[in-house]
């Protein structure tokens, strides 16, 4: 248990949402013979009594790091000004998180009521206190540290995403804040530059099972360190041999050794029992294109683009409760097409939604959910297209604010 809080306090700061060292890097406890620590710290006086009031053997305490920090503090702030909840309404969020309560006490009863409802919980503390004060997300785990871990860099990616679709909404309408224009401007400019060059990945076709596993896991594992998935989620494939190699649902994009399941196209194995919950996705999508490999991503900005539309046509449209999965509207960015879609066969699900974006490009975007692109013999084309469609959706809603703006003053 030692190493494993270790390992996830490292996590959280390898993904830039931590700091490494000090009083503000993250603390992260796990319960087995003895409730062990990564590190000493005043606030665990307070979590300790949290461990007592629930029933779990993990807890994630997350100071985050700018931009989360300045993001955070800001929709905590309008939460505990209304009904102390903050709602995004990007996919993880409607189906992992539902919603993230903030509390305005570093309390233990106040703490673990707000865990015994949700997954996490935002603390946003004015005052100085004995043990903590300013912003922080606290997560826990029941089977391993990796749950707190994953729901609160969820949170981080979550809160990203809101504040920067409400204020591009906000500005469309004509109500942004002095606060918001505020918060934006103090942003950091790297937000909206990208990762420099290409990882060298492994060229196909694969002539050995032994060579596409390693590319797989070369692929996930870059995907990850260049920031193109929300915490570790998100999936990948390849086809070879009538048999679909895919990523287990609920691995780690960037820890995918033993974690790969081959599926017979032929229905002739149960090996995707416990394969990527977007399997049937990934089936329809090979057979209509003739790839060999998928690679789904989450990064922030297609994420947020994705789910913004010209205000009066939302108001008006009938669906738009449930956007995610039945907008009628014939959408993209630039020549990026945009489909809703859920997990899951039914109507709405992605295996009906996602294929016939495939017409015309090898990328689609996912209504609130991410990117997903196509490689004929590897690994390569694909990665570079998610780079080129996160890059162009970036830039894109830089433009999109920098022209409103400018019509507004």
């Amino acid at each position: 248990m030692e190493e494993l809080v270790k390992k996830y306090a490292n996590k959280l700061f390898s993904a830039g949402l931590a700091e490494e060292t000090g009083p503000l890097s993250p603390i992260v406890g796990g319960l087995d013979d003895t409730l062990v620590w990564n590190r000493t710290g005043p606030e665990i006086k307070v979590l300790e009594q949290v461990f007592q009031g629930l029933n779990i053997n993990s807890l994630v305490f997350l100071r985050p790091r700018a931009p989360y920090e300045q993001i955070i503090r800001y929709l905590s702030q309008k939460a505990l000004d209304t009904h102390g909840l903050i709602e995004p309404k990007d996919c993880e969020t409607r189906t992992f998180l539902h919603d993230l309560p903030v509390i305005n006490r570093f309390s233990p009863d106040k703490i673990v009521g707000a865990l015994k409802k949700r997954k996490s919980v935002i603390m946003a503390v004015p005052k100085e206190g004995p043990e903590f004060s300013g912003i922080a997300i606290i997560a826990h785990g029941t089977v391993s540290p990796e749950q707190g871990f994953v729901v609160a860099s969820s949170v981080c990616f979550a809160c990203f995403v809101k504040f920067f679709a409400d204020y591009l909404e906000d500005l469309q309408l004509g109500r942004a804040s002095k606060n918001s224009n505020d918060l934006f401007d103090s942003l950091p400019p790297d937000i909206f530059l990208g990762q420099p060059g290409l990882p060298d990945l492994a060229k196909g076709p694969f002539s050995t099972e032994e060579q596409l596993y390693a590319a797989i896991v070369q692929a996930g594992r870059k995907t990850v360190e260049y920031g193109l998935v929300d915490s570790y989620f998100g999936n990948i494939s390849y086809c070879r041999n009538n048999i679909l190699y895919i990523s287990q649902t609920g691995s780690s994009l960037d820890e995918l050794e033993g974690c790969i399941d081959p599926v017979c196209l032929d229905g002739s194995s149960s090996a995707g029992l416990t394969a990527s919950s977007e399997l049937t996705a990934h089936i329809q999508t090979i057979a209509q294109t003739g790839c060999r490999a998928i690679l789904h991503g989450h990064p922030k900005f297609s994420v947020i683009l994705s789910m913004a539309c010209d205000p009066a046509e939302k108001a008006a449209c009938r669906h738009r409760e449930h956007c995610h999965t039945r907008c009628p509207q014939k959408r993209a960015i630039g020549r990026i097409p945009i489909v809703p879609g859920e997990v899951g066969t039914g109507p709405t699900g992605l295996c009906n939604t996602l294929p016939p974006a495939f017409g015309t490009s090898n990328h689609a975007i996912v209504y609130g959910h991410g990117v997903f692109t196509l490689g004929m013999n590897d690994f390569s084309q694909a990665f570079a297209t998610l780079l080129e469609v996160e890059s162009t959706c970036r830039n894109a809603y830089w433009d999109k604010v920098r022209r409103l703006r400018n019509h507004c003053s």
